[in-house]
This record gives C-alpha cells, sequence and structure tokens, in this order.
C-alpha cells in the first residue's frame, strides 16, 4: 500500500459527488461500468485516459453533496490509487473507507501538486513523495485498523475475513 508510482489528475474545491459520478448511473451497481462514468462530464479527459495507479489531488471538501456510496466505487474500479485533498465531506470520506478507496488529507501536497505529475503515496509512513519536483510531503499515517480495512479491500471484506477467522 505504499511507494508505486503514478499520475497526478488535479482538481479544486468543493468536487460533488455529482460532479464525480452524474446522477442517471446511480441505478448501475457493477463498479466497472460505474468507473467508464467517473468524472465524464467534469473532466472528460479523466474519464477516457486515467490509468489504474493513477492519483487524484484535489482540494477542500473533497466529496461533498449527496452520501451516494457511488462516487468512491467509481473512483477505486478506476483504479485510482489514492485520492489526496486538503479536505474530505465526511460522509465520502466513511464511504470511500468503506469500499477501500484510500484518502489523504495533506493541504500543503494539496496546494503544490500539479496535474501530470507523478507522485507516490506511502499510506504507513505518512509521506508522498513528488517525483516531478523532489518534494516530500508528511501526512498523518492512516491509523493501523483503517489500514487493515483497506487491505481487505473494504469493509465488508474486513468483516467477513473476522467472521472466517472466528
Amino acid at each position: 500500500m505504499g511507494g508505486s508510482t503514478g499520475r497526478v489528475w488535479k482538481f479544486g474545491d468543493n468536487v460533488d459527488t455529482d460532479a464525480i459520478l452524474p446522477a442517471q448511473y446511480l441505478n448501475r451497481t457493477d463498479p466497472r461500468e460505474l468507473a467508464e462514468h467517473c468524472f465524464e462530464v467534469t473532466d472528460p479527459d479523466f474519464c477516457r485516459e486515467a490509468k489504474e495507479g493513477d492519483y487524484i489531488v484535489a482540494g477542500s471538501n473533497f466529496g461533498c453533496g449527496s452520501s451516494r456510496e457511488h462516487a468512491p466505487v467509481a473512483i477505486k474500479a478506476k483504479g485510482i490509487r489514492c485520492v489526496i485533498a486538503k479536505s474530505f465531506a465526511r460522509i465520502f470520506f466513511r464511504n470511500a473507507f468503506n469500499v477501500g478507496l484510500p484518502l489523504v488529507e495533506s493541504p500543503e501536497a494539496a496546494e503544490t501538486i500539479e496535474q501530470g505529475h507523478r507522485i507516490a503515496v506511502d499510506l504507513k509512513k505518512g509521506e508522498i513523495r513528488d517525483l516531478s519536483t523532489g518534494r516530500v510531503y508528511r501526512f498523518e499515517p492512516i491509523p493501523e485498523h483503517m489500514m487493515r480495512i483497506l487491505e481487505h479491500g473494504g469493509l465488508i471484506p474486513f468483516l467477513a475475513q473476522k467472521r472466517r477467522s472466528r
């Protein structure tokens, strides 16, 4: 869960769940199909060109709006390794971890990392490396109990594994 490099896709403040995944796709449940429409209106280039292992870097209040789980599911299914932002909407934050999508709050990194930069994020160390500039940003590492949820791919697989190990 740390150290792999990817390209940055940059977004601004107050990116709401409708911008991430338009409402007309909420009747779909296949994560791969949701990924095909991720940011299709907001950033058609992202929709077409984002690749497995890329990152999203955004401003404040990322994931605001409705509480739909479809938005983080679409981002994760698109292959985004992690979302870095100045801050996250509270419900989006919880939904993201529930579906196994890592989020990192780093106002400094969110402010200075640019579109197209190559970065590496180590969730356990609490470190973002901007390979395009050489800068290193530190953040509070994700707590161990939340890392276990991410390592299992989300809350449901984590709980299923816990149940099996009883």
